[in-house]
Order: C-alpha cells, then structure tokens, then sequence
C-alpha cells in the first residue's frame, strides 16, 4: 500500500520551488521552539499568529494528493478544498502540527472544525475558530472583528504559554505590510519580471508555510531582479479564481502565448493589503483595520460592485487583454459572482474565459485545448496574432 504524503508532498505544487513543509516545521518547533498551526484556507489574521510566535502552515486541500476513506465523510458536490483536506489531516498528513486554525470562509471550512477531529488525524490538538467579518466595512463590523482578535488572542496564549505583546504585535503588523509591499511590487511589475509566471507564483506561495521573516527575504531578492522597463512578451492576461491549483496553468498559458499581468485569486492577490497599518494606537485595532482594508472577495461577503471596481483596477493597472476566471468545483462564495463578472466584462467587451477544478494534479487535455483557443482569441482581437 502507498504510504499517506505528508505536509511536504503537495502534488504539482512540489514542482514550482516550494519548500518541504514537514522540513520547514521541524526546524521551527525543534530549532525555533515555536509552536506550528495547520490553517484552512483563506483569511484569518497571521498577524498575530506571528507576534505569538506560531507558524502558520496553509492547507490547501492538498491537491493532487491519494484520498483516503475519509474523503467520502462529505458529499461529491463539496468543494476539493475542503474534501482533500479531511481526507488528507485524516490520513496522517499533518501529524507534526500543534492544532489547527479554520477560518468561517464557508459551509464547508466551517464543518471541518468538528468534522477533523472527529475523523481522526487531530486527536489531542487544539482546534481555534476565527469567525471572520462579512459585508462592507462599518464600525460596528470593525468592533466586531476587534473582539474576535481579542478572543482568539486568548486561545493562542492556552496554545503557547505566551501573553499576547502588544510590542511584538506592532512589530508584525510592520513585517506583514512590508511582505505585502513586496509581494504587490512582484505583482504589479509582473511584465518587468524575466522569469516565469510559474516561478514567480512558486516564489509567492513559499510564504503558506514560511516563517514571514524568512519569506520576505526571499522576496526582496527576488524583487531586485525586476528590469527598468518591460521585459514580457506575449498576451497579458488577468487571473482570478480560489487558488493556482494545479500550477501547471502558468505553464500551459505560457505555452499558449500569454502571461499573468493582473492577478485576483483570493490565494494571493486578495490577500495582499497595501493600505499602511497604524502602529501607534491599540494594535489589535490596527489590526482589525488592516484586515478590513484587504481586497473584495467573495469569500467574506464584499459587495459585488466593489469587486468589479477592484478588477477594473486590476486589468486596467496591468494592460490586461482578456480574463481566465480559475476557480474550484463547487466552490459556492465565488461561484455566486461569476454570472455578474461575465455580465460585467462582457458590457466592456473584455474576453472571459471560466475554468473550473477540483484541484487536480495535472489539467486535462480538454482544459488546456480551451487556454489555447482563449489566448489565440484574446491575440488576434488585439491584433497579435
């Protein structure tokens, strides 16, 4: 029998740069002493899992990965997220981690909070709920978000050991912005970047299992290494979806002649906040704040108006030609603002390509047959054949 992969082995993901999780988590807890967090996807405040010293490890799925019995705990029609990742904690995957984080994203995270320990794989380990804020910004929902830091702030302290330093706390809502000015600077100089669209992706998504510190690094390195002025060639494109899963998309777009010069996937380009925390009130307020200055995303309810502007802004900032709408199967949140998106960029005349997954280890045929015809499309409309 095939033995079960671990945090390290993440189907095609393994194959785009990324580090060895199981690697990466021994070193923290043995060298480091720090205690070690599987999260569910996709926003929670790592802000403050790093001012107490925890390292966040993201689950996401994983894809590709064997199922095990547990997969058939859910229904079919459950999105791949979800369905992979109890089959794969159930499984043994993430036996080094300390507990487990699950965000309130969906029905579907929301149920593995009592699901995964009661199918095994988490006995013994703290299960911590974050109840992330829906809707537009307002007071009320920013003392609301203020008071769930706060508890979950407590939680963490019974996990570590350790009272929250409101100190240390200024301190990582500084390293987190100075990542996402980074990762932003990446994003948005994407066609003055001379390497790959998978390379580059590779390099973003290190920081789901990075100790922040080290990931940014990582990425001012890779910053310095952006040209003066445009170096890509081919047809720009603007993506967004749930997660790159499987990677190999960057490739086969690559292949087809284009490139990612705008990028929405609630994975990377939603996450990135560019608005500067304050650092001299209450942090935890700060914090709420910034959490509430992220990108629109469907995942917490934003306004669809607002995540049209925010694509508008996208495609418009990165000269994009044509988007590729890459989600997951079944994936309800972002499933409810396709028809809108389409209505919207086809009142434009902006070229819409939807894919949809299940976090598969490799595309298939048909979908790549689809990239192809797409960006040929896309080429020729602009005159670029």
């Amino acid at each position: 029998m095939m033995s079960r992969p671990r945090l390290g082995a993440t189907g095609n993901m393994s194959k785009q740069n990324l580090p060895d999780r199981n690697q990466v988590i021994r070193e923290q807890k043995e060298g480091r002493g720090r205690k070690v967090l599987g999260v569910l996807p996709i926003h929670y405040p790592k802000e403050l899992l790093t001012a107490m010293d925890v390292l966040a490890v993201e689950i996401w799925g994983p894809p590709g990965a064997p199922r095990s019995a547990q997969v058939g705990r859910l229904q079919s029609y459950v999105c791949a997220v979800a369905r992979n990742a109890l089959a794969f904690v159930a499984g043994g995957g993430a036996d080094l981690v300390d507990g487990f984080l699950y965000p309130h994203t969906c029905d579907s995270i929301q149920g593995l909070a009592t699901q995964i320990p009661d199918f095994g794989g988490a006995a013994g380990k703290a299960a911590l709920r974050y109840r992330s804020p829906k809707g537009k910004a307002r007071p009320s929902l920013r003392r609301y978000l203020r008071e769930e830091l706060a508890r979950l702030a407590r939680e963490i302290e019974a996990l570590t050991g350790r009272a929250l330093d409101p100190e240390r706390l200024r301190w990582s809502l500084g390293l987190h912005h100075r990542i996402d000015s980074v990762r932003a600077e990446l994003l948005d100089g994407r066609a003055r970047f001379g390497g790959s669209d998978a390379e580059l992706y590779g390099i973003l998504r290190r920081g789901e299992c990075l100790w922040p510190e080290d990931h940014l690094s990582e990425l001012e390195r890779v910053a310095e290494r952006l040209e003066p002025g445009p170096v890509q060639k081919g047809t720009p494109l603007l993506v967004s979806g749930i997660v790159p899963e499987p990677m190999e998309i960057f490739d086969r777009l690559a292949d087809a002649g284009a490139y990612v010069a705008g990028d929405d996937y609630a994975a990377i380009g939603r996450r990135v906040v560019r608005e500067a925390p304050d650092l001299e009130g209450d942090p935890l307020d700060a914090l709420a704040a910034r959490m509430l200055a992220a990108p629109p995303c469907s995942t917490r309810s934003s306004d669809l108006g607002e995540r049209l502007a925010h694509l508008d802004w996208l495609r418009e900032r990165g000269g994009c030609a044509g988007v590729v709408l890459h989600t997951v199967k079944f994936c309800e949140p972002e499933l409810f603002d396709v028809s809108g998106i389409r209505s919207h960029l086809a009142s434009r005349g902006l070229p819409l390509l939807v894919v949809e997954g299940e976090l598969e280890s490799e595309l298939s045929g048909q979908v790549v047959t689809r990239l192809e015809a797409f960006v040929e499309m896309v080429a020729a409309a602009r005159g670029n054949p």
